[in-house]
């Protein structure tokens, strides 16, 4: 089964095109990039993957998640975990008094806090404590919002989505803020999600697209550019096309980096 099938779909507000002609298909299991410039149409389209926004309509186009046109976004909240800087930054600043154990309990509700009228069963507070030592942030239980790092909030709101078992997450941007070893710490972690959950990467930089990633979508002018293999898709060529710069990458250890930018 498909996790998403969009075909020939375009989003618009009024007389402006945000997505024009775009198709992406990405199957249960694997493991994707969605790479691009700032601009290029990556936050639109996570917006269209999580049902915020709908295309125009077109009796040629298609957009199915999990194999259905038509879907409950209760249910497709559990199916898609969603870890955005947006998230990140609301629990920072709204509700920095939460526990690390609160935020992921949060999870249960869909809920930015937890509250009286909100009952927990025993296997629920069971699940809060597996999820933060398989994630191996126990560490992070009794403390703070306000206390914590951006990475350890960071882990913190994946463990909250990673409680519903989805089946796969989307991030957006996810080392924003991050230094160079937290940034290879949560990486790290991004693998482990990546043994039972296909993960959905949103990035602009080359450096996030780790080995367990295998597909790449290049975005370019509002739409898909390409979108393949990883070793077919992630070339020089491609790259300097959708970053409009002349641009030499090379790989080492089966991971991608921007080895050349030539300034004309």
């Amino acid at each position: 089964m498909e996790i998403l099938k969009f075909k020939n779909i375009s989003v618009g507000y009024d007389e402006k095109i945000i997505l024009k002609n775009l198709d992406l298909t990405i199957k249960r299991g694997e493991h994707w990039a969605i790479l691009g410039a700032n601009g290029s149409g990556k936050s639109t389209l996570m917006k269209l993957i999580q049902s915020e926004i709908h295309p125009r309509f077109d009796q040629n186009s298609t957009k199915e998640l999990f194999g259905k046109s038509r879907y409950s976004l209760f249910e497709l909240r559990e199916k898609i975990g969603v870890i955005s800087n947006d998230l990140h930054y609301f629990f920072q600043d709204k509700v920095p008094f939460l526990t690390g154990y609160e935020v992921v309990q949060s999870g249960f509700y869909s809920s930015f806090g937890i509250f009286k009228h909100q009952d927990f069963t025993e296997e629920q507070h069971r699940k809060v404590s597996q999820t933060l030592e398989f994630l191996e942030i126990s560490h992070l239980k009794e403390k703070k919002v306000s206390t914590m790092s951006t990475g350890e909030l960071r882990k913190c709101i994946i463990a909250r989505a990673l409680i519903h078992n989805p089946e796969a997450f989307i991030l957006d941007e996810p080392t924003v803020g991050l230094d160079i070893v937290s940034q290879m710490n949560f990486l790290k972690m991004l693998q482990k999600l990546a043994r039972q959950s296909s993960i959905i990467l949103v990035t602009h930089h080359l450096e996030e697209i780790f080995e367990d990633i295998t597909k790449i979508a290049l975005m370019y002018d509002h739409t898909i550019y390409k979108s393949g293999s990883k070793d077919e898709i992630l070339t020089s060529e491609n790259l300097s096309t959708i970053f409009e710069s002349k641009l030499k990458i090379n790989k080492k250890n089966n991971r991608y980096y921007i080895e050349e930018i030539y300034v004309s």
